[in-house]
């Protein structure tokens, strides 16, 4: 029984993927004619299915941004870029929506010393750091091993040396798998998803205004509080706004 839901299973999602392909190819064909909202619609269409891709997510933003839909196209661009972060189409796509913002929001230089370990940690995602200690545990234990069962004076020394600097560079990647795993936990942007979000001093509609963002605006998402979000921006102003006013990016 289990093997027929398996084929079942297996035909189902390749059929899901046939129709995906063909909705995909139409709202490439609509994009290409100009008709971009229809083209948006048949992206949608696939999303729908909780199909993702980069791929597609670019497509999407590139067709919004076609319709100067500044914040969905900053959106899709950003999630597209969470799925492919080297790419250097999607990153000058991005930079090109950025340019139709209003706001302007410097960035608070990082200090260092912190700049140079955030950078280091940010060179492989947090997976990867804690295959990198995977692959340094076994080469230890071989090392180890050669040296405790190693006759020659030279292979000792050898040995030993390199299970030791195994040993480091395993307390190194188990570091920064760590600091990889805090960074990317702390982590939750999100865009203004509204022409203009009044920014509040306290999570309360009659709370002093502090300052106003709008559509197209980066964010990091601090906390939750009955339909309102702590906010944070990159120059270190913080407030409150509504929960209907942002999108999360790390929703699917």
């Amino acid at each position: 029984m289990k093997k027929v839901f398996y084929i079942v299973s297996f035909l189902l999602s390749l059929t899901a993927f046939s129709q995906n392909q063909t909705l995909f190819e139409k709202a490439n064909a609509l994009y290409n004619e100009g008709k971009y909202a229809e083209a948006i619609d048949n992206y949608n269409a696939i999303l729908d299915t909780e199909n993702h891709s980069a791929d597609l997510y670019f497509n999407l933003a590139n067709a919004h941004y076609k319709l100067n839909n500044i914040a969905p196209s900053i959106y899709f661009y950003e999630k597209a870029l969470q799925l492919a972060p080297n790419d250097d189409d999607i990153k000058n796509n991005l930079s090109f929506a950025q340019n139709m913002t209003i706001d302007a929001i410097d960035v608070i230089p990082e200090a260092g010393f912190s700049k140079l370990v955030k950078s280091m940690t940010n060179m492989m995602s947090f997976d990867n750091w804690a295959r990198t200690a995977v692959g340094l545990v076994f080469c230890f234990v071989v090392l180890f091993l050669i040296y405790y069962f190693a006759y020659s004076t030279l292979r000792k020394r050898l040995a030993f040396m390199g299970s030791l600097a195994s040993l480091v560079l395993l307390c190194v990647s188990l570091a920064f798998a760590l600091h990889k795993y805090n960074l990317d936990k702390k982590d939750n942007p999100a865009i203004i998803f509204v022409q203009e979000s009044k920014v509040k001093s306290d999570p309360n509609s009659k709370s002093e205004e502090s300052f106003r963002l709008h559509e197209g605006t980066k964010i990091q998402v601090l906390e939750s509080y009955n339909n309102w979000e702590k906010i944070k921006l990159p120059d270190g102003k913080m407030g409150w706004v509504k929960s209907e006013d942002i999108k999360l990016l790390n929703n699917i």
